[in-house]
């Protein structure tokens, strides 16, 4: 083998390492995120308020 022809052999498998990595990583997020649970939804006051400014 050349050297030019080693340089991208190891550049390939150098991709395919992070590639899978990568994947890895993204099925570990997917599961954690699928793990976390919504809390109830904010409640919404029925009618605004309004504060007082007072300015001297």
């Amino acid at each position: 083998m050349t050297n030019a022809e080693d340089v991208i052999e190891r550049a390939h498998s150098i991709v395919a390492a992070l590639r899978a990595k990568r994947e890895r990583e993204a099925a570990r997020r997917k599961e954690v995120v699928g793990r976390i649970e919504t809390g109830k939804p904010l409640t919404i006051p029925q009618r605004s308020i309004q504060l007082s400014l007072k300015l001297q």
